[in-house]
């Protein structure tokens, strides 16, 4: 314990100095990056998607800036940070799948009735697997089963991705996300 106490006390001028915007000597302007090699990622995990979709949406000469919504994708990275970390998932195992009951207050209730429903037709239109949706006082449901009841594989994968793993099936987060960007989504819509 006394290690890290003295552990951190050393890195606390090197946090603040490193939270300071100015420029300062010996820096290099981010321009000149030939002579320097620079962190890939900018910080905050939300803040770097954000980053990530502005140099995507700057890249591309058909951005139409009119339309460009980062407020939107915040919301929604917002959510997805209160369903993923703020919300209780008790999962029960059903024929053929499985049954998630996920609650909480505040900002992730609203947060997780939003994703829920907006997760299962997303789940439901990939192969192999059958996925409803309900909206609960303290939450939502969400019910996975395998197309097939036979195939224990996408069953067994079913149960092991769990709640979270769940969420991330498909691999479509990064499109949705640039779609919120360029303003051509709604929030919660996959």
């Amino acid at each position: 314990m006394r290690v890290l106490v003295c552990a951190a006390v050393l890195l606390v001028p090197s946090l603040a100095s490193a939270q300071n915007h100015q420029h300062t000597p010996g820096m290099v302007h981010p321009t000149n990056r030939a002579s320097t090699t620079l962190p890939t990622l900018a910080g905050q995990d939300a803040y770097a998607a954000v980053a990530e979709v502005v140099r995507i949406l700057e890249t591309d000469s058909t951005t139409d800036w009119s339309r460009v919504n980062l407020e939107a994708l915040r919301q929604h990275l917002i959510d997805m940070n209160e369903v993923t970390l703020h919300s209780a998932a008790r999962q029960t195992t059903i024929d053929g799948g499985l049954s998630i009951e996920v609650t909480g207050v505040g900002r992730a209730l609203e947060s997780i009735q939003r994703m829920m429903t907006a997760h299962a037709p997303m789940l439901d239109g990939l192969p192999h697997f059958v996925a409803t949706s309900a909206v609960t006082p303290n939450g939502a449901r969400l019910t996975v089963r395998a197309e097939d009841p036979a195939d224990q594989q996408v069953i067994a994968k079913i149960r092991g991705l769990g709640f979270i793993g769940l969420l991330t099936v498909g691999e479509h987060h990064a499109a949705h996300h640039l779609a919120l960007a360029r303003g051509g989504a709604t929030p919660h819509s996959h």
